[in-house]
């Protein structure tokens, strides 16, 4: 069976989660969102920045060489116009590079015999990749976050010092105005956190935001990048870039999938994904957002910083505002930092308890520990606990087959004399065994794992995560009937979150 080039590129784009390669026929959804004069103008430049397989330039390429045809009649010397002075890239490595230029140029090499390019004196074209070096501060890359002990790397071996977030760009292309910057850019990087404490499992810092801040840098016309949504509401140390995104009003389209394998079949990136189009002469506050989930798409004209976080759904947004009219405090006002009592995830106590210990429930089950060194909150000891694990059930996973989510893990009501370490959040304290239980029971309600399934889309659970879960009168249960009933959700809105949460016994 004959094999198309298309084929590859679309073998490519499910290869892995840490640097995903974009089908055509993704990358050609995003380019729909560009004015489509752009392909007709001959002065047009676009760079990709991240390049991996050279599918957006390629895709870009046969837009040029349709809407130019009229412009530059003859074929050859519009390709070259469009390959010498339109279309720009910076690869990933020098693995990339190659493959982008054979996408590209059909052809390893720009200048080669088989490249359909005649307009390049050298190998690399304007597909660019150089070997760039990280700057080290204190064991970390000032300019991207890498471990110094994993990515400080003999030039034989790829260190992943990324040019556009490493070099100048005027050394890469001199003092070039690109009109149209857009990429897959890589999502992160491990910085070698689980290898310098006790647990078992690496940490990542994201670097996609790195390359929206880089590229809006050079003030493009348009922008445009996919990239996960995990930053909506989480996301470890995007918060700022979370803040910028929502107050930026320069941002004009915002689609956006909550399954990641709607985008990438087979790749699972937890929260979903999305892409966006920044239009730099934008100055409306609203953004079309478009949200697709099961198939379904729904699309509305709004402003994005009417919440701290990203709220991705309409019907959602909706929920949360019709809770809101009752004007009640959050959870988010009483659940406690984590680490309540002072004990990291991977330490533990004795085995076997003594007098006067009170017992620890860990990560590695229950152990037993000396009250005096309870460091933290040692007046909560007495008291019942309601705690829950701090990672999501599904670690923001995929749904189940119905689309469904569970979102908490494990819950339990500890007694006077148990404590937990950080595996848990310490959600509230009592000073009757009732209420505890019945804090309890609010928290396994569809309604209230909705209302914590809207914020969490990262594994972890922070405090924060319950700024949309109103704190209730736990003298009495709670059922989801009364819930309904109480913030007059309507039959649709009621179906709506069942057909997002799963029940949980």
């Amino acid at each position: 069976m004959k094999t198309t080039v298309s084929d590859v590129l679309n073998c490519l784009a499910n290869l892995s989660s840490d640097e995903v390669f974009t089908s055509p026929e993704l990358a050609n959804r995003m380019l729909d969102m560009l004015p489509q004069e752009l392909f007709r103008n001959p002065d047009t430049k676009f760079l990709d920045p991240c390049s991996k397989s050279g599918v957006f330039l390629r895709e870009i390429a046969k837009r040029l060489l349709v809407g130019l045809e009229d412009q530059i009649p003859d074929l050859q010397q519009r390709i070259d116009h469009i390959m010498g002075k339109q279309l720009f890239g910076i690869a990933l490595t020098q693995l990339t590079a190659e493959m982008s230029r054979r996408t590209l140029y059909c052809a390893k090499k720009a200048d080669g015999d088989y490249s359909v390019a005649r307009c390049f004196a050298d190998a690399q074209g304007n597909l660019r990749y150089m070997r760039c070096k990280h700057v080290w501060e204190n064991g970390k890359c000032s300019y991207c976050g890498a471990n110094r002990a994993q990515y400080d790397r003999v030039e034989t071996i790829e260190n992943y010092a990324y040019p556009f977030i490493h070099k100048n760009l005027n050394e890469i292309f001199n003092n070039m105005q690109f009109d149209v910057i857009i990429g897959n850019p890589p999502y992160q990087m491990s910085d070698g956190g689980g290898m310098q404490s006790k647990s078992s499992s690496g940490s990542s810092i994201p670097l996609y935001h790195r390359f929206i801040e880089q590229a809006k840098k050079l003030n493009p016309q348009y922008l445009s990048m996919i990239i996960p949504a995990r930053w909506f509401s989480g996301g470890r140390g995007l918060d700022e870039f979370r803040n910028t995104m929502l107050n930026d009003n320069r941002l004009a389209i915002l689609v956006d999938y909550s399954d990641s394998r709607d985008c990438f079949p087979g790749v699972d990136i937890a929260g979903g994904v999305c892409y966006f189009l920044w239009a730099r002469d934008k100055k409306s506050p609203t953004c079309l957002t478009i949200n697709n989930r099961n198939g379904n798409s729904e699309s509305l004209e709004r402003k994005l910083n009417d919440y701290s976080v990203f709220v991705r759904s309409i019907p959602s947004l909706q929920i949360i505002q019709k809770v809101q009219r009752c004007k009640e405090n959050t959870l988010e006002s009483v659940v406690y930092s984590s680490n309540p009592f002072g004990y990291r995830s991977f330490e533990e106590g004795v085995k076997q308890p003594k007098k006067g210990m009170v017992e620890l429930f860990g990560s590695k089950g229950v152990t037993y520990v000396q009250k005096e060194d309870v460091s933290l909150n040692p007046d909560l000891i007495h008291l019942w606990k309601v705690v829950m694990s701090k990672t999501s059930a599904e670690h923001a996973g995929q749904a189940d087959k119905d689309g469904r989510k569970k979102i908490i893990s494990r819950m339990m009501v500890l007694k006077p004399n148990q404590i937990c370490s950080e595996s848990y959040l310490l959600l509230d304290v009592f000073d009757n065994e009732l209420s505890a239980v019945n804090m309890m029971g609010y928290m396994k309600t569809t309604f209230s794992r909705f209302l914590l399934s809207v914020v969490i889309l990262t594994q972890n659970i922070a405090r924060s995560s319950f700024q949309f879960l109103p704190l209730q009168d736990f003298s009495h249960p709670w059922t989801d009937e009364m819930l309904y009933e109480k913030y007059g959700l309507s039959e649709d809105e009621i179906s709506f979150i069942e057909s997002m949460i799963k029940p949980m016994e």
